[in-house]
């Protein structure tokens, strides 16, 4: 039997049957001005794929509707002047873009002015880069969209699906949808080897001005405020929601569905276990306020001290 996907994502929620994911105010009124700037940037977007026309035998080739991967003519794709990489000729790509040998740019995506995609990075189809932006060797983009003067470095992994799976009662594993897509703000730096998965329930977002270090997973539906910094190691599970001004140091670890209010600074190795709603400074395992994890740390070797004497 068929189960929409937000009923099934909130029936199998792993903190228990019929558990309601919390949203804090603040990420309602962002999603509502989100959603009314994101219509307009897509309406505007939608108009320039509409008149974006190009030269057949240069970077404007002709636009075309292009039909779904099955059945994707890869004879279609270009070669970019600028830089040697290929692209499909239903691109929107700004004359003044960068396009080096090796990358490949898939229908229908959208690149703004100035937008440089090193050798060896692969945008996905439909995928929009607002303009100064900076993509590093051998990043992948799909189902998501960039804003403007990001810096990717090389081999960050942005949209993919996240890690969500059904187990029935004999113990087989079925696949959860993850079919919406992550969204990455402007002014955004992320480092090497970083994983940003798409929504599945909602879309993953990371706010504007964020700063986030190598080798960091973001999992599916986690959405980062504004102006956030997340360093190297870093892990947030599925759905997790972080306000503005956040800072997680590194190998900081935060379970499925946890919202941490704006103005948090976490130690590292750090691990959050519920959430945090009032600011300031956190560590340990669980996470505590600091003055409190210091003194367990204190006690801890007091007693270590004794059973050694």
């Amino acid at each position: 039997m068929a189960i929409p996907l937000r009923k099934a994502t909130t029936i199998f929620s792993t903190r228990g049957v019929g558990h309601r994911v919390y949203e804090p105010a603040w990420f309602h009124r962002r999603r509502a001005s989100y959603s009314s700037s994101l219509g307009l940037r897509l309406s505007l977007i939608s108009r320039q794929f509409s008149e974006c026309t190009f030269d057949p035998d240069g970077p404007r080739a002709s636009s075309a509707n292009v039909e779904d991967d099955t059945s994707l003519d890869y004879m279609e794709f270009k070669k970019w002047p600028k830089g040697g990489g290929f692209f499909h000729k239903s691109a929107c790509i700004d004359s003044t873009t960068i396009i080096e040998i090796g990358a490949v740019v898939h229908p229908k995506t959208i690149l703004g002015a100035g937008v440089h995609i090193s050798s060896g990075a692969i945008i996905g189809p439909a995928v929009t880069i607002g303009q100064l932006t900076r993509i590093g060797y051998n990043a992948v983009l799909g189902n998501c969209s960039i804003g403007e003067s990001c810096i990717f470095h090389s081999g960050v992994c942005v949209g993919q699906d996240g890690f969500g799976f059904f187990i029935d009662e004999q113990g087989n594993m079925s696949k959860k949808p993850q079919m919406l897509h992550a969204r990455i703000g402007n002014h955004v730096e992320i480092g090497s080897n970083t994983c940003i998965d798409r929504g599945s329930w909602r879309e993953t977002v990371i706010g504007d001005h964020s700063k986030i270090d190598n080798l960091v997973q973001i999992g599916h539906n986690v959405v980062i405020g504004e102006r956030c910094m997340l360093c190297g190691q870093v892990g947030l599970a599925g759905s997790v929601t972080l306000g503005d001004y956040v800072t997680l140091g590194g190998r900081v670890a935060v379970r499925d569905h946890v919202n941490i209010a704006s103005k948090v600074r976490l130690a590292a190795n750090s691990f959050v276990t519920k959430d945090i709603s009032v600011p300031g400074d956190y560590g340990g395992f669980p996470a505590v306020p600091i003055h409190e994890w210091r003194r367990q740390v204190a006690t801890h070797r007091r007693i270590v001290k004794k059973g050694i004497s």
